[in-house]
């Protein structure tokens, strides 16, 4: 027996044995792979696929914004897929942000106007009665006319955004006004 024995219980010995080369390259190899890992992508910022992900998945939801804004008229169904796109949703978010969260809260909530995260509508909540009141608005209860400002692209995004907040039932919402639908 040319291995040293370190040391023995109960009848079992133990030898000073040299781990496999092999092996030692594999254990050294990932060990440098994950350093390199980590500092591609958490220290200088490398892509992530999380990352990557949704940028895609964004990339997706633009072509389809593109597709849906270029198809004939508008419909229910149009809006109401327009509704589940995020890329459509973003850019009605930003244009609710700037000309209606004023009278509606920046969360849809209601302040002045009504809240639009319940099932209760004062003129409707159907797709094309919200469209058509951001179209046309309603002067003798002080909503104005945003068609005309905002374009009818701004007028289907922030419509699309209207309906996405539906059912959300946001905290410190204005109590239900008009007609459950």
């Amino acid at each position: 027996m040319s291995e040293k024995i370190i040391h023995e219980i109960d009848g079992i010995q133990e030898a000073d044995n040299q781990l496999p080369r092999w092996w030692l390259y594999t254990l050294f190899g990932a060990i440098l792979f994950a350093g390199g890992y980590w500092l591609f992508y958490e220290e200088y910022g490398g892509p992530t696929p999380l990352a990557s992900w949704r940028a895609e998945k964004l990339e997706k939801a633009r072509v389809e914004a593109a597709r849906l804004n270029a198809e004939g008229p508008m419909t229910a169904e149009r809006l109401e897929a327009m509704a589940k796109n995020e890329a459509i949703v973003a850019a009605g978010k930003m244009v609710f942000t700037s000309t209606c969260a004023s009278c509606h809260a920046a969360n849809g909530g209601g302040q002045v106007g009504p809240n639009l995260t319940d099932e209760y509508w004062v003129h409707g909540g159907a797709p094309e009665k919200v469209l058509a009141s951001v179209r046309g608005g309603w002067a003798d209860k002080g909503m104005p006319a945003w068609g005309p400002q905002l374009g009818e692209q701004k007028v289907r995004d922030v419509t699309a955004y209207v309906l996405s907040l539906r059912g959300l039932k946001v905290a410190g919402g204005k109590p239900p006004q008009g007609n459950l639908e």
